[in-house]
C-alpha cells in the first residue's frame, strides 16, 4: 500500500499473487479476499502518514474529512462476564424471579364426575335416579312410566281441544293457493270456450 506511486507499480506489477494499491482508494476485496482476514500487507511511511492525515487520531478529528472521527469502543473492558458476576453489579441487582406456580389442569365437568359434583352438587343423585328408571320392575322405572302416561293424555286433550284440524294455519294458507289456482283454471277454461 502505497501514497505515492514512485514507480511501486511498475515494478511489482510483474511479481504473481503481489497487488498494489493506492491508500486513499484501498479496496476491502484486496486486503481481505473472501471476506478473511490475515493478508500479508507491506505499507509505506508515507502512506501511514496519509492515513492520519485521512482518517486522523483517537484525539483529534480527521482533516481531509469533514465531521469525522474515529470510532471509540464503547466498552474499556469488553468481559461482560467478569462485570455482570462483580460484585459491586450483583449487589445492585434485584433477587431471581421465581418461576410461576403450575396450575391445575382444567377438567371437562361433562367426562369428570368429580368435576361435575364440583360445579353442581346432587348430580351423582340424578344420575342415580335416571339409571334406577331404566332398570326394568324397578318403582322408580313405574313412577316414570305414570308420568309420562298422563302427560302424553293431558297433551292429547289440550290438542283435541285447542287444535282443530281444517282451521290450523298450514291448511288456511292452502286453501287460500287452491282457491287461487281454481280462478286460474276458470279463467282458461273460459277463454277456450270463446275461441
Amino acid at each position: 500500500v502505497y501514497s505515492e506511486d514512485n514507480a511501486i507499480v511498475r515494478a511489482m506489477r510483474n511479481i504473481p499473487g503481489v497487488e498494489t494499491a493506492n491508500v486513499s482508494r484501498l479496496n476491502l476485496l484486496k486486503l481481505a479476499p473472501g471476506g478473511n482476514f490475515g493478508r500479508f500487507v507491506i505499507w509505506t511511511k508515507g502512506a501511514f502518514k496519509k492515513l492520519s492525515e485521512m482518517y486522523g487520531t483517537l484525539k483529534s478529528g480527521a482533516p481531509l474529512k469533514k465531521k469525522y472521527h474515529l470510532p471509540r469502543a464503547q466498552m474499556e473492558n469488553a468481559d461482560l462476564d467478569r462485570i455482570i458476576n462483580s460484585t459491586e453489579v450483583q449487589s445492585v441487582l434485584r433477587p431471581k424471579l421465581e418461576a410461576p406456580k403450575k396450575f391445575e389442569m382444567k377438567r371437562n365437568a361433562l367426562k369428570n364426575k368429580a368435576e361435575m359434583e364440583k360445579l353442581n352438587p346432587g348430580s351423582t343423585e340424578e344420575r342415580e335416579l335416571r339409571r334406577k328408571c331404566r332398570e326394568q320392575g324397578s318403582a322408580e322405572q313405574k313412577a316414570a312410566a305414570a308420568s309420562k302416561k298422563t302427560r302424553v293424555q293431558a297433551s292429547k286433550e289440550h290438542n283435541k281441544k285447542h287444535k282443530k284440524g281444517d282451521d290450523s294455519f298450514y291448511k288456511t294458507l292452502m286453501k287460500a293457493f287452491e282457491a287461487k289456482a281454481k280462478a286460474a283454471e276458470e279463467k282458461e277454461a273460459e277463454g277456450e270456450d270463446d275461441e
